[in-house]
């Protein structure tokens, strides 16, 4: 991007005092911030006075989870689905690995992050020893696309390089983007880090699909033949990654989407709950669950909402390719946002002073026709590191790996 090119865009957005202090900049750092120009995505700006109509939900009623004892029970056909899918090339991983390991006191990307005990283990290495299982099972590679974002890139890709992918065949690996979104003050107005940067961040996970488009990736998609992604977040440690029995079972079934699930350990546990709203498959977010949803109870005494999903999600890509221009929802938090003052000096905020803005995956779901609850074994394969210690943190994936024969 060229910097009338840039120019235009940002006026359209009403954004020009981007480029204040685009004269005074060295070659490099004008090329840079002309990147995060064509990068961001400004239009979410808009919706900055229909914060009420955004968060709207419809009739939410429950949606039945396929169980662990109906997945046994027709288990040895699943799985022979689902391999004959993945020898087929038809099966593609999408690793969402945008975030950086901030909350666990890490400066790095989140996959970077060590969990080793006695030796050096690494949340990617984790990801990628699992997806190995399924590789040696199949007998055959599985494209694995992974999605960086604007601040980890560069060293995502170093490091994974450096470690020569953990062993896995760097001719199926392969990286894209993910477009960010500007972080603003309470009128519009986007925030400026320093005279060469936008004060932005990835743009929530719900704009993975449309990061692989813009990025080319579909094309690879395509030409291998995928018709299936497995989507899934880089946090969870135990996760089964392009498991042939979830596939499988999502086929046999005849859905667009599978979503693995889990029993929820409390009625308040802070996960997504799979349900129906107005009729389609979606997902209620913990703090949106109301006590007569989390008091509800189904035919078989049951809490209704039962299952929470672990974003580790199986999307038919026909499906996908028909919403990537559609509108996605828009989630805007509001969030203490460092800034460059107008003597441009850089601002650390203590208190909310304005607004970032973010699609989640868990919309994609509601955009579709058909979704899988797919209950798998919660110390098997939830492990999530959000914190560095409590509850989903280091110390409580250490016990789950241990819990599973895994050596760290």
């Amino acid at each position: 991007m060229n910097y009338e090119q840039a120019y235009e865009k940002l006026s359209q957005a009403g954004q020009e005092h981007v480029l204040k202090y685009y004269d005074e900049l060295s070659e490099a750092d004008k090329k840079e911030l002309l990147d995060q120009v064509e990068l961001t995505d400004f239009t979410v700006l808009q919706y900055i006075d229909k914060q009420q109509e955004l968060t709207q939900k419809g009739a939410i009623t429950p949606l039945a989870a396929m169980e662990l004892p109906e997945i046994e029970a027709d288990r040895e056909r699943f799985v022979q689905v689902g391999l004959d899918t993945i020898k087929a090339g038809k099966v593609g991983a999408v690793l969402l690995a945008g975030g950086m390991g901030t909350r666990l006191g890490s400066d790095d990307p989140k996959g970077m992050y060590n969990i080793g005990l006695t030796k050096d283990v690494y949340i990617f290495e984790r990801i990628i020893t699992n997806l190995m299982d399924v590789v040696k099972m199949a007998d055959t590679w599985v494209h694995l696309f992974i999605m960086t974002s604007d601040k980890n890139h560069e060293k995502t890709v170093k490091f994974l390089t450096e470690k020569e992918f953990f062993g896995y065949n760097k001719e199926y690996i392969h990286f894209f983007r993910q477009e960010m979104a500007p972080a603003s003050d309470y009128t519009g107005k986007v925030y400026m880090e320093a005279k060469n940067k936008i004060s932005n961040s990835p743009n929530g996970n719900g704009g993975w699909f449309s990061s692989m488009a813009k990025g080319g990736i579909l094309d690879i998609v395509k030409e291998a033949g995928v018709e299936w992604l497995n989507v899934f977040a880089v946090d969870n440690v135990l996760q089964r990654i392009a498991d042939p029995c979830f596939i499988g079972a999502t086929i046999e079934k005849n859905c667009v989407v599978g979503a693995k699930v889990v029993k929820k350990n409390a009625p308040d546990e802070k996960v997504g709950v799979i349900c129906l709203e107005d009729g389609r498959p979606s997902i209620v977010e913990y703090y949106e669950l109301t006590d007569e949803l989390m008091n509800a109870k189904n035919e078989k005494g049951e809490p209704a909402y039962y299952f929470g999903v672990i974003l580790n999600y199986l999307f038919k890509v026909n499906e996908l390719e028909k919403i990537v221009e559609a509108t996605m929802p828009l989630h805007i938090v509001e969030k203490k946002i460092p800034y460059m003052d107008e003597a441009c000096n850089l601002i650390k905020p203590e208190s909310p002073n304005g607004y970032k803005y973010e699609t989640l995956i868990l919309d994609m779901i509601h955009m579709m026709d058909s979704c899988l609850p797919y209950e798998v074994v919660r110390n098997r394969e939830f492990a999530p590191i959000k914190n560095k210690t409590g509850i989903d943190s280091v110390e409580s994936a250490r016990a789950l790996c241990a819990e599973n024969g895994i050596v760290l």
